[in-house]
């Protein structure tokens, strides 16, 4: 590990005007509220809906989870520092900020290629898919994905921790990544981008491209089946393909690229680190009758218990 002489960043944020800070609390607040009741409600809803247990739902209730706490990871610290006018964050704080967002940025990735597999199953194997997807290998899936997740933001920490930093000490950025860490290095960062392109970048690219030709599969698939059961996989893996188009778009702009700058970045980034996040609950409860049957329920079972009082 490098010896540092910077012992804190000033995160120079979205934009230094007082009423455009003020414009980014506001946006940034409801998208973070909007984002903990949608992935909440989810969470609950599944977790309290015995119509709810298959392994898709199993799946979706990670995805919120790691959803709500990826959105957590930026904006509570975003909200703080558009009301602050000093915007300073320590070193460790920096690296506690890239490991966590790296680690459920990563783990919505690997969330999102089980949900893939599990429609792969469901559609293309249907008779054996209680038997391939039961409850024991869906969670040993699920734990080998927090367990990758956590692997990659090691990684993002160990090309953090080896940066030298003897100087320049603004972040122009909202938070902190190796992006625009790496414009602060005294030293030569060519290697370290390669190997963040190569780790962030190709997970991105190579996750994207496998997912996009497993409903491609998928689709292709669907020629074999009724119009009713077509009708609906067709809706459930419309709702899959938006969400990853959706999340992997931007990722892939910004770490599968050499180490450049463009003013269109911190936009970007609000999309997917906010944006998506509030959007993933949206699209899979308004397209899915099933969650929306349940959500109903539940709310029906709280006005009946509130009347009982």
């Amino acid at each position: 590990m490098q010896l540092n002489n910077v012992t804190e960043f000033i995160l120079l944020g979205l934009t230094q005007d007082p009423f455009r800070k003020k414009i980014v609390f506001v946006i940034f607040l409801l998208f973070y509220l909007g984002t903990l009741l949608g992935n909440l409600l989810i969470i609950t809803t599944i977790k309290t809906s015995q119509a709810l247990g298959s392994p898709m739902y199993f799946f979706l209730f990670h995805l919120s989870l790691s959803d709500t706490c990826f959105s957590t990871s930026i904006a509570p610290r975003t909200l703080v520092d558009s009301l602050s006018k000093k915007t300073t964050i320590s070193f460790s704080e920096c690296i506690i900020q890239v490991f966590t967002f790296h680690f459920f940025g990563c783990l919505e990735i690997f969330i999102l290629i089980l949900m893939a597999v599990d429609r792969y199953v469901a559609i293309c194997k249907p008779l054996h898919y209680m038997t391939i997807m039961n409850h024991r290998v869906c969670s040993v899936l699920v734990a080998v994905a927090w367990v990758g997740s956590c692997v990659h933001s090691l990684v993002q920490i160990f090309l953090a921790l080896r940066l030298p930093f003897c100087g320049p000490n603004e972040i122009d950025h909202y938070f902190c990544d190796l992006e625009p860490l790496l414009k602060l290095a005294c030293a030569d960062t060519y290697v370290t981008n390669l190997l963040l392109v190569s780790n962030s970048g190709a997970i991105c690219t190579v996750s994207f491209v496998m997912l996009m030709f497993s409903y491609i599969i998928i689709l292709h698939s669907l020629r074999n089946h009724s119009a009713e059961g077509r009708r609906k996989a067709l809706s459930t893996c419309i709702s899959h393909i938006i969400v990853v188009i959706l999340f992997f778009g931007p990722c892939i702009f910004i770490y599968t690229r050499p180490a450049t700058t463009f003013p269109m970045d911190k936009m970007i980034a609000v999309f997917y680190t906010i944006g998506t996040p509030l959007l993933n609950p949206l699209i899979y409860t308004l397209r899915n009758a099933e969650v929306k049957n349940a959500m109903r329920k539940l709310w029906s079972k709280k006005l009946i218990s509130d009347d009982n009082r």
